[in-house]
């Protein structure tokens, strides 16, 4: 087989798919609950939406016992998350190949990074908690929440608590020292709600000075004050601290990494008719990250990173038009960076957007987007993007043809702009980064809610890219560069019979540098996980897990050069034996057959490890 073709096992299975779904009885429809509002702003059912979007609940992470975001994330095709180093690292996350920096964070409807404010410690460390439900929407998405959705958006939303009050408390240990234990509880009724979720722990991951502790914590309240008024709001934070050796050839004993940061939003839902509703959400940020190394004989290096945000998001949707919903609103934002580091940045940002989008229904089954949106910063000056989407439901609602088209931008950083040192010296008259992509795909979905099948094809070009020209003194950056990825996602979360939960998910991707000839470094050309759960009865149920990566290029930490890295297969295996109501014993082994492998050259991965916990539901 060429390795630089798409598998012909991967297109036998989407064709397997639409076999299964052309063989069902022609009474047989489905039904989809599922509720998306990352795609559109607004909910909207999974089966309507012509973007590729992947979900993942609470209650399946749990099953899976994936308990931080970067695990969570290897279950969602073109979303390889690669880290320099154990757990509390600092990781990366390639989605559909777009650099790290490409990729929106938005958790609980503010973004979380910006071209200053990174998430790479975060996504790192930061635990999924229990009150969370994760969407990524594929492709560029600028058109609906602005820069850094080249690669498409994370959204990270704590929901709403429903029920009597009722909660959970949980402790595990294991090994490389670890101890890590969580906390949640929840209850809602039609006039109040109230979700709580934090976890922490420490360990010494598989190297010298690489201990890492952190606390994670969510909080969301809500309160129907009307008919046609609710208000609510959220609190959200990641504190750390992390032993970072640096590449194995360096093994430094002394550098440690902290960082704090705190998310906060108030929000107020209207109901101004039966045809017009508004959001509007208020929220603030505050990250501190401190980099400290020590080095003998002389002083210790500091670096001091503070990123603050303010944010006023409001949107009005209107229903009444005849097969027509539209949403408009506008976004205020207010950033500032203090970077002791190099460049020595002390600078502030305002920007200003207003966007509109049509969800349009010609016909029945048929359904279609349109949006431009409009970023006015007071830095680099405006940037105008636009999406269109279409899907179409046919054979009674078993098979979801979708397309999109978007374009999208990366704002150039404080650093790009306006950075100073002895060689090096920023570049004011900068553009944003720029991309233009489509994708096609199909949706099947199984009968009786067992679950659904998805293929996507994907082609996104960047252009405007920005690099450092050394061929200037003292060097500064410059929109420069092109590149393209394209390729083919694959994924599936069905139940089989028996009581097996199933999901997979698989990529192939390309990605070149026009202007260097070359691959983009650390995208694996094929990448995937897999994951297979059986309940036995008897409160006893069990799962195995297989994440992979292969073909990939990436640096040699130690002489720079370029190297073809190694590929790896990684087994996980966990289970669960439910004593009673209120009593569950789990445990999990990860990197089962003690996979010696480096997601980031130079930074080897832990070996194989044991946990076991207990967990007491009240």
């Amino acid at each position: 087989m060429n390795t630089h073709t798409i598998p012909g096992g991967a297109l036998r299975l989407l064709f397997a798919g639409l076999a299964l779904a052309g063989a069902l009885g022609a009474e047989e429809t489905v039904r989809l609950d599922p509720v998306i509002s990352t795609a559109t702003r607004t909910p909207a059912a999974a089966n309507t939406l012509g973007s590729a979007v992947q979900t993942l609940t609470a209650e399946e992470l749990a099953r899976m016992q994936l308990t931080n975001l970067r695990a969570a994330l290897g279950g969602v095709p073109g979303a390889p998350a690669f880290a320099s180093g154990a757990a509390g690292a600092t990781t990366s996350l390639f989605l559909r190949g777009s650099n790290s920096n490409q990729a929106l964070f938005l958790v609980d409807g503010i973004r979380l990074n910006d071209p200053n404010t990174d998430y790479l410690v975060w996504l790192g460390g930061a635990c999924v908690s229990a009150c969370d439900n994760l969407e990524v929407a594929h492709g560029p998405q600028s058109t609906l929440y602005g820069g850094e959705a080249v690669g498409g958006v994370v959204s990270l939303r704590a929901q709403r608590g429903a029920g009597v009050r009722r909660g959970a408390v949980a402790i595990e240990t294991g090994s490389f020292g670890t101890v890590q234990g969580a906390l949640n509880a929840q209850a809602g009724d039609a006039k109040t709600a109230w979700n709580f979720a934090a976890a922490g722990g420490t360990t010494e991951n598989d190297r010298a000075n690489n201990r890492f502790t952190s606390a994670t914590y969510a909080l969301r309240l809500d309160r129907v004050v009307s008919e046609r008024v609710s208000v609510g709001a959220t609190l959200r934070g990641f504190h750390g601290r992390y032993g970072s050796p640096g590449n194995r050839f360096t093994n430094d004993p002394d550098n440690e990494e902290r960082e704090g940061n705190a998310l906060a939003t108030v929000f107020a839902e209207f109901k101004h008719g039966p045809d017009l509703s508004s959001r509007a959400v208020l929220g603030g940020q505050h990250r501190r990250f401190v980099a400290e190394s020590p080095r003998a004989g002389s002083a210790t290096q500091v670096t001091v990173v503070k990123n603050r945000r303010a944010v006023l998001d409001w949107q009005a949707t209107y229903g009444g038009a005849d097969k027509h919903r539209v949403t408009g609103g506008f976004t205020a934002e207010a950033n500032h960076t203090r970077n002791t580091g190099f460049g020595n940045i002390d600078e502030s940002q305002a920007l200003l957007a207003v966007f509109v989008q049509d969800e349009f229904t010609p016909v029945e089954n048929v359904f279609l987007t349109a949006g431009l949106r409009s970023d006015d910063h007071d830095t680099f000056g405006r940037a105008t993007t636009g999406r269109a989407t279409a899907a179409w439901l046919a054979a009674r609602g078993r098979v979801k043809w979708r397309a999109s088209y978007g374009t999208a931008f990366r704002s150039p950083s404080f650093l790009d702009l306006y950075g100073r040192s002895s060689f090096y010296a920023g570049n004011p008259a900068l553009r944003p980064e720029k991309a233009r992509g489509w994708d096609t795909g199909v949706d099947v979905y199984l009968p009786g809610d067992r679950g659904t099948l998805s293929a996507t094809w994907f082609d996104s070009r960047l252009e405007n890219l920005i690099v450092f020209d050394f061929g200037v003194f003292p060097g500064t950056v410059r929109n420069v560069e092109r590149a393209r990825t394209r390729g083919l996602e694959l994924a599936g979360k069905f139940a089989l019979p028996g009581a097996v939960e199933a999901r997979f998910a698989y990529t192939f991707l390309e990605v070149d540098n026009l202007s260097q000839r070359n691959r983009l470094l650390r995208r694996p050309r094929h990448s995937g996980s897999a994951d297979l759960w059986h309940d036995f009865g008897g409160g006893f149920s069990a799962g195995a897990g297989l994440a992979f990566g292969a073909q990939r290029e990436d640096v040699h930490a130690a002489t720079f050069g370029r190297i073809d890295a190694e590929d790896y297969a990684v087994v996980r295996l966990y289970g669960a034996w439910r004593l009673n109501d209120r009593v569950t014993l789990k445990a999990r082994a990860e990197n089962l057959l003690d996979e010696r492998y480096e997601e980031v050259h130079g930074y080897p991965q832990p070996g194989a490890a044991a946990y076991a916990g207990v967990e007491w539901r009240f």
